[in-house]
């Protein structure tokens, strides 16, 4: 072979294929867009307009940085974010933090749930607590006993799902000079509700069981692959595994924060310029697009609510796993055998009930959903600062400590997280 093909097979081995470099990244996006977060988008397009759109242009790069980063530190160490807190922090620290997530995880899973059982409900009818049982049955029987090259299949075809948003956008009226226009040179405000708008879209684009979900995968699909191994114990491996991630990553949250952009721009096209300014959850956005937008539009956003929420169940249950898996030493992964993986599964489906019982009991989702967000920003900014300590030590991350533009936006992202948790206890404040 000459000097000039192997230099040529070399080039390509390093640079994965498209759809092969697809994954983990491309599930935590689409996942990013569950039913909690449409009706955060929804109300941020009803409320003001096209006056946010800004926001996810601006979050894409920390969103992709913070996102890389956690990948990063699965696919480098063999562990998930909480098995590195464990081995590198304070069993309190680490127990902390998994509690938290735990608790909002739990009350995201229950919202979600309820949001897909409006949906259905709105598109055919029947009884939605009986959906909301389905779904989390179905849900929690695929993540139990699909195969898991089968499953993980299914959820990256299942992220076409996000492109009903698309479609929305494109079948309501936008004014589209005026979406350029709040881009470039956005209405800012330093109003409680304008504020308090910004750290919802921040805190449903920035979460941490989003971190927790990409790193756990990353793991998973390592032990999946025969050849592979954490890139501390076989470095030969890092240029195609790090090209991989920046690939996956940089599509997944790219289509996650598109479609995002889409559903604030068709509310606010669709609910802001016809006068309806409050929308609590994504259900009643539908219902709302059906009255003033036509039964398409609405068919369209009701399918998506339950699409995108058959993605985001398994991220919410399985990073809760993953994190109280690693903190307690069990054996974790979507990959084992349940029989070998007890408790691993045992928590998932224990999440999915506790979530069940949510919309059966006289808790109010909305606030329910509202704490959970809160939680969501307090738990972000911490966790946010010790992976980046993590990923800055030779101890942890070998020679593969982050390269220099990846710790500064890394930086930059836990900053804005810090201060938009600062900027909402303020707005309480006042």
């Amino acid at each position: 072979m000459t000097e000039h093909a192997i230099r040529d097979e070399t080039s390509q081995s390093s640079r994965p294929r498209l759809f092969q470099a697809l994954g983990p990244g491309l599930v935590t996006g689409a996942a990013d867009d569950d039913p909690s977060g449409i009706a955060t988008y929804s109300q941020v397009g009803a409320q003001f307009g096209y006056g946010l759109a800004w926001t996810l242009v601006f979050s894409y790069p920390l969103m992709v940085a913070i996102q890389e980063i956690s990948a990063r530190i699965g696919r480098v160490t063999g562990l998930g974010i909480a098995g590195n807190l464990r081995r590198y922090y304070s069993a309190w620290l680490a127990g902390t933090v998994v509690l938290l997530l735990l608790i909002a995880n739990l009350i995201n899973l229950g919202a979600d749930l309820g949001a897909m059982g409006a949906a259905l409900k709105l598109m055919v009818g029947g009884p939605d607590l009986i959906y909301v049982v389905l779904f989390a049955i179905l849900s929690s029987g695929l993540q139990i006993f699909a195969r898991y090259e089968r499953y993980t299949s299914f959820l990256k075809w299942g992220c076409l799902a996000l492109f009903t948003y698309v479609i929305c956008a494109f079948v309501v009226d936008v004014a589209w000079d005026k979406v350029g226009w709040a881009i470039v040179w956005p209405p800012l405000s330093i109003k409680a509700d304008y504020l308090m708008a910004i750290v919802a879209v921040f805190g449903t684009t920035i979460s941490p069981y989003l971190f927790f979900w990409q790193a756990g995968q990353e793991v998973e699909d390592t032990k999946e692959d025969p050849g592979a191994r954490p890139l501390v114990r076989a470095p030969g491996q890092a240029e195609r595994e790090f090209n991989r991630i920046r690939i996956d990553t940089y599509i997944g949250m790219g289509i996650s924060n598109f479609v995002a952009l889409c559903i604030i721009i068709t509310t606010a096209a669709a609910l802001h310029a016809k006068g309806v300014t409050e929308i609590q959850t994504s259900a009643q956005a539908a219902e709302a697009l059906r009255v003033v937008a036509g039964p398409l539009t609405f068919a369209v956003f009701a399918a998506g609510i339950i699409g995108t929420g058959m993605l985001a169940l398994p991220a919410l249950a399985g990073s809760a796993a993953y994190a109280l898996g690693e903190t307690l030493s069990w054996r974790v992964g979507l990959a084992r055998a349940p029989r070998r993986a007890k408790e691993f599964y045992a928590t998932i489906a224990l999440g999915m009930v506790l979530a069940v019982a949510l919309n059966f009991s006289p808790i109010d989702p909305i606030k329910a959903l509202y704490w959970s967000a809160v939680l969501n920003g307090v738990v972000a900014a911490p966790v946010m600062v010790a992976m980046m300590f993590l990923t800055m030590r030779r101890s942890v991350m070998a020679r593969f400590t982050l390269p220099r533009v990846l710790q500064i936006m890394g930086w930059l992202a836990t900053t804005t997280m810090a201060v938009t948790v600062v900027a909402m206890i303020w707005s309480w404040l006042e």
